[in-house]
């Protein structure tokens, strides 16, 4: 199947490496399914990427939010072959200090929801030829990193399944892999360095700390999520591709 004839949906995608990763896809030749909770960023990034993209608003936390989207798209375009697993919430404190809500609402964004959207999106490939499901998890998902223990936990959950679903849709032709961001210069990233008393030295640090002596683009991880959705990746399932700068390898 040509990429032109492909639909891709790419939930959480009105923003940062989400939006990112469905500009990439669109210029791959796919339809590309824009997916949040922003009807104003989402309306603007289907008008900046026109023919073959639309917009479908949807909170994934909200009860059947996930088999909804995934029928939605599959009434407009008539099937869904990639489907990349990107909307989450980022939580950061001292594991001692995690209330109840603040644990429930990081991992039924990041985990629940994602591991609900992923059944759907299965259901809807089964029979159609099978399909590609991309899991965004973090670097974090297999370093543990102080003060981030609630939001590495829901990253290492989908990491786990991602292995798993692999095998169990094999015998579909569904493909499951992760893409695992290191630290990535998204919209959030500079609303935090901003906030810093000497953002220049964080910056400086942060490079020094990866092998490639800088941080992540969102372009980086959008070219991983085009290769594992490509038919070039056709023989590749189960695994979990590190964008990193070489953080993971040290």
């Amino acid at each position: 199947m040509s990429n032109n004839e492909r639909v891709a949906l790419v939930s959480g995608s009105t923003s940062g490496i989400g939006a990112h990763i469905a500009r990439q896809l669109h210029a791959d030749g796919c339809t590309v399914c824009i997916s949040g909770r922003s009807a104003e960023r989402g309306a603007a990034l289907q008008d900046e990427l026109g023919a073959r993209s639309h917009f479908f608003p949807a909170d994934l936390t909200a009860d059947d939010a996930a088999q909804a989207l995934v029928d939605a798209v599959v009434e407009r375009f008539g099937r869904l072959d990639v489907l990349v697993n990107n909307a989450a919430i980022d939580y950061s404190g001292p594991l001692l200090s995690a209330s109840a809500a603040d644990i429930r609402s990081t991992l039924d964004t990041n985990t629940v929801a994602a591991i609900l959207l992923l059944q759907a999106a299965a259901r809807s490939m089964i029979g159609s030829g099978g399909g590609s499901i991309i899991n965004i998890t973090s670097r974090l998902a297999s370093a543990g990193v102080p003060g981030l223990s609630i939001y590495t936990a829901s990253k290492g959950a989908m990491l786990s399944l991602t292995r798993t679903a692999a095998i169990e849709f094999a015998e579909h032709g569904i493909r499951v892999n992760a893409v695992a961001p290191g630290l990535t210069r998204t919209p959030l990233y500079d609303e935090w360095m901003a906030g810093l008393p000497d953002s220049d030295q964080v910056a400086r640090d942060q490079a020094a700390a990866i092998p490639l002596g800088r941080i992540a683009e969102p372009e980086d991880v959008a070219a991983a999520v085009s290769f594992l959705a490509s038919p070039g990746a056709a023989y590749i399932t189960g695994v979990s591709l590190p964008v990193d700068g070489g953080f993971l390898a040290k």
